[in-house]
């Protein structure tokens, strides 16, 4: 009897994978064992300028193209935890920090008291700051490694300290980024 359960479980879990797979197939988009969409920068824009980020807040996943197209990167990200906070669509990096100061925006005030944090380990910010052109909306580092990879921002693309480092250095500013 058990033996007959646990064969229609793996029967059942198979046929699961299957229609799993159907459903990704049918939207065009290359899936992977991580349950993260490869993206292809075409789909989002014309050229890759002189450098192009597409931000996947369902995969949780950043990923960067230079200016050629040789040097691409996949990094893991911390995403917005209220639907409502999460800034979708096409905009670019406008400024860059290396030590960011944090001024909060109201959610994290009234839930925390926050006023303001310096730069330092205490800051949410990192030790690095990707500006973009919506307010009070970056992409920057974070102390607190539990964040990434998980719904835990309010409202900004959270990496761990030494990616956000690595891609400050290769990001200009006026760099073209997408957030879907």
């Amino acid at each position: 009897m058990i033996r007959e359960f646990i064969r229609r479980i793996l029967l059942a879990a198979g046929l699961a994978g299957l229609a799993l797979s159907a459903a990704a197939q049918s939207t065009g988009m290359r899936g992977n064992a991580s349950s993260f969409y490869m993206q292809d920068w075409r789909d989002h824009f014309d050229d890759l300028g002189v450098g192009t980020i597409v931000a996947d807040t369902t995969s949780r996943v950043l990923q960067y193209w230079n200016a050629d197209g040789s040097d691409y990167r996949l990094l893991s990200t911390s995403v917005p935890t209220p639907e409502e906070l999460t800034e979708r669509g096409y905009t670019k990096i406008v400024r860059k920090k290396v030590g960011p100061d944090w001024t909060q925006t109201p959610s994290p005030r009234e839930r925390f008291g926050w006023e303001y944090v310096p730069p330092g380990p205490d800051n949410p910010l990192g030790t690095h700051a990707m500006y973009l052109g919506w307010p009070a909306y970056l992409v920057h580092g974070t102390h607190d490694t539990r964040k990434v990879g998980r719904p835990s921002s309010d409202g900004c693309i959270g990496l761990y300290n030494a990616q956000i480092e690595e891609l400050f250095g290769l990001c200009p500013v006026g760099t073209q980024v997408r957030v879907i």
